[in-house]
């Protein structure tokens, strides 16, 4: 299950929320580690003094566990596994400090970065030692950026040679700090079978990632497997057949007559509870054959105040709708999501 947005409102009963995505049936939680928040400062000279308490030493680098901390403690708690996404250069190792979306300028600090995290999170992190109460639930797989295809999370584009060599020292520095760890590929949108094609033909690319991730946004659950078949049918062309594939995102936003900008997958409340029932049984039906590992609906909770929302569909992606001065409340596809999971669990 994707988590972002209004699950870390202040004032969000986040246990709670971590309950019921449990007894949703879900295993695994993805969200966002970013590098610009959990290392924004380059030296300790450079930190306020105000916020010197909040970071510790890595190698140099002032750095703020507290964000990723509360929220592995918190999955860890509900015994669920987390999928970290290593994203968003800092400003001091930005190529455009101005572009959120720009590369970094030096790939070994983020290489560094990832190891950090392994190093405190994976099976011998030091996060687990520190909090001997808390359920051991080490993360075991690391995906590396998101949809590095679009302008918007990777400024350079063609986005595949310039990507691959962040993936290289990534993938070096995750092995070294935990060689059972698995590095996940961005999840790729749109033509996504196409842009994992030009990865593959790049040198030595194949070696650099364990699962591969797809989005398949489009307009009916059926379109989903289509799109992962495709994936598949790239994957086994470069002989990966036995590497696992991973829906990283699927989502039907409920921004039908609502949003200005509603992409293709968009459709009404009913319609987004009738096509994730479908899309569950029909990935289920198809796991073996496309070798689907897992997949997490994006997301779980969205905010839908208008006009605020208005803006783009997936504020309206959330199985729960979160309303200003209301608060969180189920949506039709959340039980169908319930419904939907707990019977191929059965």
């Amino acid at each position: 299950m994707g988590i972002d947005g209004p699950f870390f409102y202040a004032g969000m009963d986040q246990s709670g929320e971590m309950s019921t995505i449990v007894n949703a049936g879900v295993q695994s939680v993805r969200t966002l580690f970013n590098w610009q928040l959990i290392q924004p400062y380059r030296t300790f000279a450079s930190v306020p003094a105000s916020q010197r308490g909040l970071f510790v030493n890595v190698g140099g680098v002032p750095t703020d566990f507290n964000r990723p901390d509360a929220f592995v403690r918190l999955a860890a708690t509900h015994h669920l596994s987390v999928l970290p996404v290593l994203q968003y250069s800092p400003a001091w190792n930005s190529r455009d400090p101005s572009n959120r979306a720009s590369p970094p300028v030096s790939n070994a600090a983020f290489a560094n970065f990832a190891t950090a995290l392994v190093r405190r999170y994976g099976p011998k992190g030091s996060f687990w030692k520190a909090n001997p109460g808390v359920p051991r639930v080490p993360i075991r797989m690391w995906q590396v950026w998101n949809e590095p295809n679009f302008l918007s999370f990777w400024s350079t584009q063609p986005f595949e040679h310039s990507f691959v060599k962040l993936l290289a020292a990534a993938h070096r520095a995750i092995k070294s700090a935990d060689h059972g760890a698995k590095v996940v590929l961005p999840g790729l949108a749109n033509f996504s079978w196409e842009y994992l094609a030009k990865i593959y033909k790049i040198r030595g690319a194949k070696k650099l990632f364990d699962v591969v991730a797809a989005h398949p946004y489009t307009a009916t659950p059926q379109g989903v497997v289509t799109i992962l078949g495709k994936v598949r049918a790239v994957m086994n062309r470069f002989g990966d057949r036995r590497k696992p594939i991973m829906a990283t995102e699927i989502s039907w936003p409920s921004a039908k007559g609502k949003a200005k900008t509603a992409f293709e997958n968009a459709t009404t409340e009913a319609g987004q509870a009738k096509k994730v029932s479908q899309a569950v049984s029909l990935l289920a039906r198809n796991r073996k054959r496309l070798n689907l590992k897992a997949f997490y609906y994006y997301t779980w909770i969205s905010n839908e105040t208008l006009p605020y929302a208005r803006v783009d569909s997936f504020y309206f992606a959330g199985l729960w709708k979160y309303i200003d001065n209301v608060g969180p409340s189920p949506k039709p596809a959340y039980q169908a999501f319930v419904r939907a999971v707990h019977g191929i669990e059965h």
